[in-house]
This record gives C-alpha cells, structure tokens and sequence, in this order.
C-alpha cells in the first residue's frame, strides 16, 4: 500500500499529491478510544426522556387510552396521544410523496390515530425525568383496542381477499409502474430460441447500525428555536420534513448530527422517534431526549429489500442474451416514509448490469401490508435488480451449457460502447468491464482464458461439496447538489465545510485530502466540519454512494475559488499582474527585473506564501474589487450518474449431511474511478460485502403470518453476521475516470452489498448441482440448504 502520513505532507512533502494515497483515517482515534460523541452521550439541565407505547397488534382499531396510572407514576411528566397532537397547530404526518403513487394514502402520523397497521407502531409517548421513569410509565399505560385480521406476505396482500388497509387501494397496491417496451421485450421472447426462467425472493432486511435511532429535541421559548441534536446521514433533510410535520419555518430549526454510529440509510429518512421529542419539547418547554431500544429499532426503524419476483431472460444459440422481462411486487410496509413506496418503480433500472442487453421489460407493485415500513437500505434497489440478472445468467449458463465466465464475456458492453443507454432508461458513463473480470480471475486463481471452467460439484476431503460463484455489478452512484465551504483562517489553516455527513465513510480524512492538494497546504492545517445546519450552507445528506461525487468535488471547486482569490491577493502583495503570478509548493512567485525593496538579492524570483497571503486578505488597504476574507462557496451537482462496477468470485463448500455452508475465499474487484483514499475504498468494501453476506447467510425478517407480530426482534432471533462467520476479503481495483465531473470519481459504498449475494448464491448453486438444484432463496442457513437436498434427493 503507498501509504502516507500527515506529517509527511506537512514537513515539505508538498511535491507529491495526497490524493491517490492512503492517509490513514483522522476519525478512528476519538471513535475507538471512545472520545467521540454521539447522540445519547448528550445531555441537557433539566432534561426529559421519551419512550413509546407501541402496538402488540400488526393490524387494530383503536378504542381508548387509559394513562392515568402512568401518571400517577413518581418522574412521569406527561402521556401524550394522537388526539394531543390533533389539538395543537402541528400537522404530526411524516410527510410522504404521494404524488408519484397511484393511490392517495396518507403519511405515517407520528402517534397512532384511529388504527395501527403494523406491529410495534408507536400509541402513545411518555414523557419522564429519566429514561426508567418513562419505561415504567410505558408499562403502566393501558390500550383498548379491537384486533383486525393482518396480512404480512406481498403477494397474499395484492389480493381483493386480503385484509385492506387503505381505502384508496382496496388490493393494498399503492404503485404499479413499468420500465422498458413490453410489447418489444415480448416479441423477442416470442422469437428466442432459448428462455429460462427464475423466480426468487430477495430477502427483508432490518438494518443493525452500532447506534440505534436518537434525539435530544430542545425547544427555546425566547428565541423561538428547536434544536435537534440527532442521529441522522442528512441534517438538512431531517430539518425540512421536521418543519413539515411541526409546521415550523426552517429558519427556526437547527439541526446537529454529531457522531452517527452507521447509517445503512435507516437514518436518512424521517421517524416518529424524534419529531414526537421536538413536539413534546416545545409542549414543555424544556428538552427531551429519545433513544430507541434495539428492539424498538427492529420493530419500528424501517425494514430494507422484500421483493418477489418473477424473471425470464432471453438468449440466442451462442448465448447471447436478447431480453430480460421481470414482474415485481414489492412490500413497502404499514406506512410510507417519504417517497419511499415509490422506490421500487425505478429499481428495474440496472437490470442490464453490465450487458448489452437489446429489450427489457420490468413490472412493479408496490403493496402495503400489515409490516414495519420499508425505507432505502444500502443499496436501495440496486441490489435487487443485480441479484436478479446474475442469477438468470447463471441459470442459463447452465443449460445452455456454457462456462459462467464465457457467457459473460459474450454479453460485455465494451469501452467503446460508452456512453450507453440501457433499454431502460440508465444512462451509463464509463466502464471496462473485462479488466475487472480479468483481475478478479487473476486474483482468485482461474485461467482469464477460461480453460478453468466455473463447475463445482467436487467434494473435499471432509466429504463437502465445492462451488464457485461470480457476479458482475453496476452500481448507479452520486445525484443531487451538494455544498462546499471553504474558510481560509488569517493564519493560513483552512476549515472546511460539507454539506453531507460521515457516518463511517471518512469524510474528514478524504475531504481533507483534496482540499489540501488543491491548494497545496499542509493535510494537518485542514479541518472538514459536517452535520450542522446552521453552520453549513444547504446540503443533500451521505446516502447513494454520493459523498465523494457531490460533496468531494464541491470542497475541490470552493478550494479552486478560493485559490483563485488568493491570486488576486497576492498579486497585490507583490506589485505584479495576475497573470504572472504563479503558485506551487504553499507559495506564489512572479519572476521580473526590478529595483525595490521587494526583489529577492539574486534577482530572482519573489514569493508569498500561502499563510501570509491568508493574512493580508483579512487586512485593511485591499484593493477594489476585492473585499475580505478568503473563503468560498459552492454548489456542486455532477452532470449525470456515475457507474460503478466489478467483479466479486465466492468459493463454498456445503456439508450434505448438515447443510453448513462456509464461505472458503471471497475476491472483490472493483473500479470507482480514481480512488481518493485506497484504504478508505478498501473499507467500504470489507464493510459492503460483510452486510452482502450477512443477507445471503443468516439475515431474514420473520413475522408471524397469522398475527403478523415480528418474531425477529432481537439479536437473539435475527442474524447479525458475526466476525468468525466471515472470510477475509481480498481486494483488488481497476480505475475507469468518470467523465461526469472533475475528480473523476464514481461511488463505492454500496458495491459489496450489491455483488455479494449473486456471487454466494451463484456459488452455492454451483456446489449443488449434482442434485440438479438451480435455485435456493437466501438466506441460505444450513436448515434450507439441507432442506433443499433432501427434497432433491428425496430423502
């Protein structure tokens, strides 16, 4: 690894750009000695805890409310429920963008109303002097209410039998939406020569981030101002759907987002959890700290994937693939969040995955059921439509008769394919697709050739079955504007402002990176400062592999303007014309011949460093049209979508007789561009891949099907991957710029997730097809892998 240090950059080492290095991270000291600070370690004089009464019921009418007891309870300040809300001037909806759906379904009220549509859903909020008093206050809270039947799987509630739970959508289908030509993507199936088809389950999730969900809501009567201190991946965003659902003007919000112990997108979006604290706090006039249980954050935090899915792909003789068509219904949950029910209308958007892929038609249903609403989780959407293609690719290797690897090679876009346009709308802007299936060959050991060929089947020594799995991806990143301040302090140091928050991705240590490159200043004199609204100028927030992207090249372009100043600045400092000002090396120079105080004593070059320009900008006697200070800002938005992609091959061994599957060997290979920070790249993927594996092993959420209560509500019953379960990731990298904005960069945060469950499962087939099983759905635990063999086998 080229690792470097700060100091090195620091004590003169400013020829050699930092960009491109591995610096070693400036986060991990405060986060592993436990000097950082994150939400719940806040406190405030006089502070308050909220807790929830939530629902037993997945599905249930409402009749009363009996707190009396609870507030008779010693520390209990108050009970409050939807009828509270309803009297005071807040609308207390989390608002939700039902114009890109097909029903008109109201957004998820902070409070239950008049009915509760899923299991856990918050009743009422007690508020207590501290966070015991407020749990016994929660016991002592008495709830009537009339069960309703439930229904939890999407495909039972896309039917008119089922329990409706709006009446604006009597089969609890909210969206349906189509990408691509149907009647094409029909006509070339009608003509293939060969279609295989595939239907599959892509798994729900519940994200396990370090720190569960938190607030300390702080409402000033005399200033008229809340303070929300959070765990949130954007403090903007949460100050805007804040202000919709308190009905406050933004000015009057700030918002802080100190250290966030992981996101997955479960803190992006909106939650009853801390408007209801900002709610309550101004109610009383004195703040109010919320901490969600870890069972409360399975219960209530926001669920990712659940997709059912039919697919069929098209091929010629030669293997060629003709068309992909696919129908989706989608679970969305009890509630949406935002526009979270219309997210799966565009996931159908990467199922060309790196193909050339001439027709494809994708069908999706959104449904509401009688389960925790479904939000963005790492990868939000991206997953799914990979997982489908790789595994149709993989299906029609096999009957087709032809090496995985040599089927995709045969279908590759190639570099000179780009820009490309997919038959669904995605418009890719770079790639070299065959370098990164060549290097991950290499890496894992198998002749590039394709002499090697990719059948498993073999047994070990212990009697195991062997199988290998590959998976190509693309993975869509960056969208959206993003802020970038950049101050230059009077001494030279410089701050840096962003409108994006690092929840585990390194901004601090990347953005410094740049920003120092750019202006050619000591790493160390660097600081990047994130996550506060009334700080930072307007920002989008860190989801969707954007951070770098965005936010990365709006610090590299205010740097580039205050550069530009300093110029000028100097310029004036040196009695010379702008353009004969140069700069390099923390200083500017101008080479002429002249008689004054200023001319160096060999009659060279004069120069001004970078520190004392800084000074004289904060000075009096600057010259018009220039004003103080030196700092800038800006607004950055890349011109279009930047793709990621790559190649990741699993080795599996499976035991027949227990259906135990462990992962030998996992090889990743990756191109996000030009990469700022290898080791921080490096990370990201190491974290991917352990959540893309967490999926594909042991992580499934379970309801009961009857009563439609969350059975995995703990870590007792939902399988959080652990260290000893996982292989170590071998990593390797090509780099394909972007065309689509300065730097070059594409995304890499969501790669692992995204490649990982294709390429296991893709494995684990491989390892079974002795016993002709094509297909088996994650989460692959050692009861469905054995149950899968013995029905094969029939035993």
């Amino acid at each position: 690894m080229n690792e470097r240090s700060a100091a090195g950059k620091r004590d003169g080492d400013e020829g050699n750009p930092l960009v491109g290095t591995g610096v070693s991270r400036r986060e991990d000291r405060a986060l592993l000695t436990g000097a950082a600070t994150f939400t719940d370690d806040r406190s405030e004089p006089d502070l308050a805890h909220l807790a929830f009464v939530r629902s037993e019921h997945a599905h249930a009418r409402l009749k009363g409310v009996d707190a009396s007891a609870a507030l008779e309870l010693d520390g209990v300040l108050a009970v409050y429920i939807w009828g509270d809300i309803a009297d005071s001037e807040s609308p207390g909806v989390i608002p939700i963008a039902s114009d890109r759906l097909d029903a008109e379904i109201p957004g998820h009220p902070v409070l239950a109303r008049d009915r509760v549509r899923y299991h856990g859903e918050p009743i009422a909020a007690v508020v207590a002097t501290d966070r015991y008093a407020a749990r016994d206050g929660v016991e002592a809270v008495e709830v009537d209410a009339d069960p309703l039947d439930a229904v939890v799987d999407p495909l039972e509630a896309a039917n008119h039998a089922a329990p409706t739970l709006y009446e604006a959508a009597p089969e609890n289908v909210v969206n349906t939406s189509e990408l691509g030509d149907r009647d094409a993507t029909d006509e070339t199936f009608e003509a293939a020569p060969h279609v295989v088809d595939l239907s599959l389950e892509n798994n729900r999730l519940i994200p396990s981030a370090l720190e569960p969900r938190a607030a300390l809501a702080d409402w000033n009567a005399g200033d008229e101002r809340l303070t929300v201190e959070m765990t949130s991946q954007s403090p903007h965003g949460h100050r805007r759907k804040l202000a919709q659902t308190l009905d406050l003007p933004e000015r009057q919000i700030r918002v802080i987002a100190p250290a966030v112990g992981g996101g997955f997108g479960h803190k992006g979006h909106h939650h009853p959890g801390e408007a209801v604290a900002a709610w309550a706090s101004m109610r009383l006039e004195r703040p109010v700290a919320w901490t969600a249980t870890r069972s409360e954050n399975y219960l209530a935090g926001a669920h990712g994937r659940d997709h059912r899915t039919d697919a069929s792909m098209a091929l010629d003789s030669d293997g060629r693939i003709l068309g992909i068509r696919v129908e989706t219904v989608a679970n969305v949950g009890g509630y949406g969040l935002g526009g979270a029910p219309a997210m799966p209308s565009w996931y159908g958007r990467l199922l060309a995955s790196q193909y050339d892929v001439p027709a494809i038609h994708c069908e999706t249903r959104a449904v509401v059921t009688n389960t925790a609403p479904i939000h963005s989780y790492r990868g939000a959407g991206r997953p799914e439509a990979i997982y489908v293609t790789e595994r149709l690719v993989d299906i029609a290797a096999r009957e087709l008769g032809i090496d995985p690897v040599e089927i995709r090679r045969r279908n590759l876009l190639s570099p000179d394919d780009f820009p490309h346009e997919t038959a669904v709308g995605a418009e890719y802007d770079s790639g070299e697709y065959e370098a990164a299936i060549d290097r991950a060959l290499e890496l894992a050991g198998i002749d590039a050739e394709g002499d090697h060929q990719l059948r498993g089947g073999e047994r070990d020594d212990a009697g195991r079955l062997r199988g290998v799995g590959l998976a190509n991806y693309v993975e869509s990143t960056g969208g959206g504007y993003e802020s970038g301040l950049v101050r230059v302090h009077p001494d030279g140091t410089v701050t840096v402002f962003a409108g994006s928050h690092s929840h585990g991705q390194g901004h601090e240590t990347t953005y410094a990176q740049i920003v120092a490159d750019e202006l050619e200043v000591a790493y160390d004199d660097v600081d990047v400062v994130e996550g506060d609204t009334d700080a930072i100028p307007a920002g989008t927030g860190t989801f969707g592999s954007r951070s770098t992207i965005a936010a990365g090249n709006a610090v590299r372009e205010g740097a580039k303007d205050v550069l530009e100043k300093a110029r000028r600045v100097a310029a004036f400092r040196l009695d010379a014309d702008l353009a004969d000002v140069a700069y390099a090396d923390g200083s500017f120079t101008v080479e002429r011949e002249r008689e004054d105080e200023r001319l160096s004593a060999d009659g060279g070059a004069e120069s001004v460093s970078f520190a004392e320009v800084a000074s004289a900008a904060y000075g009096r006697g600057l010259p018009e049209p220039l004003d103080p200070g030196l700092e800038a800002t800006c607004f950055y938005e890349p011109d279009g979508t930047a793709y990621t992609f790559g190649t990741h091959v699993a080795f599996v061994a499976v035991d027949p007789a227990t259906g135990d599957l462990e992962i030998e060997r996992y090889v990743a290979v990756d191109d996000c561009g030009p990469r700022v920070n290898p080791t921080i790249v490096e990370g990201q993927i190491h974290g991917g891949v352990a959540q893309g594996l967490g999926q594909v092993c042991t992580e499934e959420t379970v309801y009961d099907p009857d009563g439609g209560r969350l059975l995995t509500d703990t870590m007792f019953e939902y399988g959080v991957p652990r260290a000893s379960q996982l292989p170590d990731v071998e990593t390797g990298a090509t780099e394909t710029p972007s065309p689509l904005n300065p730097l070059g960069v594409k995304g890499i945060g969501e790669a692992g997730t995204i490649a990982a469950p294709p390429a296991v499962v893709n494995a684990v087939c491989d390892a079974l097809a002795p016993y002709g099983i094509e297909h088996v759905d994650m989460p692959l635990t050692a009861e469905r892998l054995w149950t899968a063999i013995r029905e094969a086998t029939d035993e």
